[in-house]
């Protein structure tokens, strides 16, 4: 009795097969008179156009890229009264600006830098009194601008235009006769000389890194626009500067003469640019530039400016920097200087 429940089940199972069988399957066929959907009757149909709204992701392409770097320097030495090995005390202040902006599209390229420094040192005398003069020992206005067409990946045919000049006057100095310090001569000033220079010719850039330019039509402008700097006939001299010793002959400065203010040179043009990251806080900086005159081209001009940086932290850098200039007209013998600097410098981007 306890299998009746299970032979019941299967007795409803074959039932229900048997049932199934018995079910008259004509009606699901397919009658032969049926009209099919023939493919040349889709020729009637029409499709409508749908346009999808794509939304606007207001994306754009900047061509332009611009960094920006500011600072301050500041050097203090400071000596006792007593001091055997001798020293003079003094602080010295400067400030500096570099903006870069580049733009590249297509085969052009745009460039502009702007190079600006300024900075003062003043001694101290006996028990820190201030000294009465003090001098500047930075000084410069750079300003220049290129504009290119690549007609290969690293040549490219340019044209560049260069602003020269310094923001303050300067001097050179003497002693009188209680030896005290003294101002002699004032020999620049702003635009005292500035100069222009329109330069033409063909680029080697291999890299981001690294450009040569070489001018072969360049032409350079000296102007001197301030009285106070210009060169002096004898007579000149002794009324400007009557405690001074007299010169035997007339002045001339940056190649012009007594009663010039402007002077047009023709030359061919070497310009070298370095800026590489030697390690990831290590940078060195380098501007080479050739002038030679096609009147002589055999005693051209020379000018190299290098800086070495090093980034201590975010914001506190230490950078080593130094000049070499040849320039016959200004000076028979060869030109320089150097400074080592700590300072602030604030980057943009960062």
């Amino acid at each position: 009795m306890r299998h009746l429940p299970l032979f019941l089940s299967f007795l409803a199972i074959f039932c229900s097969v048997q049932a199934f069988s018995q079910v008259d399957l004509k009606g699901l066929r397919e009658d032969p008179n049926t009209k099919r959907l023939n493919a040349d009757t889709t020729k009637g149909v029409q499709i409508k156009q749908i346009n999808v709204p794509i939304p606007k992701l207001g994306l754009e392409v900047d061509y332009w890229k611009h960094w920006t770097k500011f600072g301050l320097n500041l050097n203090q030495a400071t000596f006792s009264d007593n001091w055997n090995a001798g020293g003079v005390s003094s602080i010295a202040v400067g400030g500096t600006f570099w903006h870069k902006s580049d733009y590249n599209r297509d085969r052009f390229n745009f460039v502009s830098e702007v190079d600006l420094k300024y900075g003062k040192i003043q001694n101290f005398g006996k028990k820190g009194e201030f000294k009465p003069l003090a001098k500047k020992n930075n000084d410069r206005i750079f300003w220049d601008n290129k504009l290119a067409y690549k007609f290969t990946n690293t040549w490219a045919l340019y044209f560049s235009f260069t602003f020269e000049s310094q923001f303050d006057l300067g001097y050179t100095y003497d002693k009188d006769t209680d030896g005290n310090e003294i101002v002699k001569e004032t020999v620049s000033s702003f635009m005292g000389p500035g100069y222009f220079t329109e330069s033409f010719g063909v680029e080697y850039k291999p890299d981001k890194t690294f450009s040569l330019r070489l001018g072969t039509g360049t032409a350079r402008q000296t102007l001197v626009l301030d009285d106070r700097v210009k060169p002096l006939t004898i007579a000149e001299y002794a009324e400007r500067y009557p405690n001074n010793k007299p010169i035997g002959k007339d002045q001339e400065k940056w190649g012009l003469k007594p009663g010039q203010s402007f002077k047009n040179d023709l030359a061919f043009q070497i310009t070298a640019n370095l800026d590489r990251n030697l390690s990831q806080n290590l940078n060195l900086k380098a501007r080479y530039n050739l002038f030679a005159d096609y009147k002589d081209v055999t005693d051209p001009d020379h000018r190299l400016d290098a800086t070495l940086s090093a980034k201590v932290t975010s914001l506190v850098n230490v950078s080593l920097s130094g000049i070499l200039v040849y320039n016959y007209d200004e000076a028979s013998k060869i030109q320089y200087s150097q400074a080592l600097t700590l300072g602030v410098i604030y980057a943009l981007p960062r």
